[in-house]
């Protein structure tokens, strides 16, 4: 089912490494053609594009592009309780673990009358899309919304794809959802006509531009985030999750393989990856991912999961090799399940977030563990990071030096202008003390 790379016996270098790793056969760019049609298609006709997209991509077309509030009160009254209860208590966990991500104004003296202030100044307007698709994702909506409320963001918008089954609404846990955050500007629309909406705005619905647009989706939404970037800023280009898991011989085969099924079932193209150094537990876990992918609610799609390119069960000769492998994967989600996972982790360079021992699984992180489940996917954490208030913010340095101050660098910068052939900058300081009235 699931295919095996023996590493054992080699030393591969940084690119070696990098060919080794597994990835799905898929591409952003094959799906670029077609989301720049659609997005040159809403910009050219605004809401009517919107509609006709959504009655043939989605199957629906929507009375209301955007939601009426009376629907999303609806929605919040309707919400399960056991349902709210839990989305409540993530809200409160993720408020908590974004609020320590706001980092404090700093104002550094570099001389004397010579300050150089760090501030963290947050975007206005931001565009979160939250996926419709496979399934429906209400704690997408909490992982967007609440680290951009704790940022200070005061201009929210939503979208997600209508839904047929709901007569062309927005599906009504995600409404509940954001109702219950105090967000009213929901949009029923989705794939990339939505990121295109976001970034060039729609008038004819009251959609006004964002500076921002943050959330998972699929491939078509992954290429449109990177068509629009430079018009609007994005957090990254998420495409099918992807799950590595470093275990040894003291691990659980049980949880491992329960673990790597959890990923697996978001979707065909999710990468379940265990790197080990016992050949027992690999074994072990092999048979019970048979078990489980035959007894699964989503058993298809984890089965083609499981039996694609990007998954694999990875054997390496000691647990140094196998951080090695995981630098070079650059896992969204990254579980430790050692003996000693604490010293693992110090050997942890690159990965979306990282799961320690038995009782951290992924599914927490998901849901309720408080930390962000919005990731880099597809190897992306080897040079970003996953969605925070951090995201939401902008560093900026305010410059404040006073007449001595200047004039003690006057002729530093004087030097260094000529030494680049622009004296006009070297001018412009000593302007300021031609006359000795200023």
């Amino acid at each position: 089912m699931i295919q095996t790379i023996d590493l054992r016996g080699s030393r591969l270098s940084p690119a070696e490494l990098l060919a080794t790793v597994p990835r799905a056969r898929t591409d952003v760019r094959v799906a670029s053609d077609v989301a720049a049609e659609l997005i040159a298609d809403v910009r050219a006709r605004g809401e009517l594009a919107l509609l006709d997209q959504s009655e043939r991509l989605d199957r629906v077309r929507p009375e209301h592009l955007r939601v009426p509030a009376g629907d999303i009160a609806e929605a919040v009254e309707k919400l399960d309780p056991a349902v709210r209860t839990a989305i409540e208590e993530t809200i409160r966990r993720v408020r908590l673990a974004s609020a320590a991500q706001v980092p404090p104004r700093v104002t550094t003296t570099v001389a004397d009358g010579a300050e150089i202030t760090q501030r963290w100044q947050p975007i206005n307007r931001v565009g979160l899309y939250v996926p419709g698709g496979k399934a429906v994702y209400p704690s997408s909506v909490v992982m967007n919304v609440v680290p951009a409320q704790v940022a200070g963001v005061t201009s929210i918008a939503l979208a997600s794809p209508p839904q047929s089954q709901f007569g062309g609404r927005v599906h009504p846990t995600i409404l509940a959802v954001a109702g219950l955050l105090g967000v009213d500007e929901i949009y029923a629309m989705g794939g990339a006509g939505a990121i295109g909406a976001f970034a060039y705005g729609v008038a004819g619905i009251g959609l006004d531009p964002v500076q921002l647009v943050t959330g998972p989706g699929n491939v078509y939404v992954a290429a449109a985030k990177r068509l629009v970037r430079g018009v609007t800023g994005i957090d990254a280009e998420a495409g099918p999750t992807d799950i590595l898991v470093i275990a040894d011989a003291a691990a659980d085969p049980v949880l491992v393989a329960a673990d790597l099924v959890s990923q697996a079932e978001h979707d065909e193209l999710a990468a379940a990856v265990l790197v080990t150094d016992s050949q027992q537990l690999a074994d072990a876990v092999e048979s019970r991912l048979g078990e489980l992918a035959a007894s699964t609610t989503h058993s298809i799609r984890v089965s083609a999961s499981l039996g694609g390119t990007q998954s694999a069960i990875v054997l390496v000769d000691d647990l140094a090799q196998a951080a090695a492998f995981s630098n070079a994967f650059g896992p969204e989600h990254l579980e430790i399940q050692t003996d000693q996972p604490d010293a693992v982790l110090a050997s942890i360079e690159n990965a979306g977030a990282i799961f320690l021992g038995p009782y951290a699984p992924v599914s927490l992180g998901d849901y309720a563990a408080g930390s962000n489940h919005v990731l880099p996917t597809g190897g992306q954490a080897r040079f970003s990071s996953g969605l925070g208030a951090y995201t939401f913010l902008r560093p900026q340095q305010v410059v404040r030096y006073s007449r001595d101050a200047l004039q003690e660098v006057a002729g530093h910068i004087a030097a260094l202008s000529a030494a680049e052939a622009l004296p006009a900058h070297g001018d412009a300081v000593t302007a300021r003390f031609d006359n000795p009235a200023r």
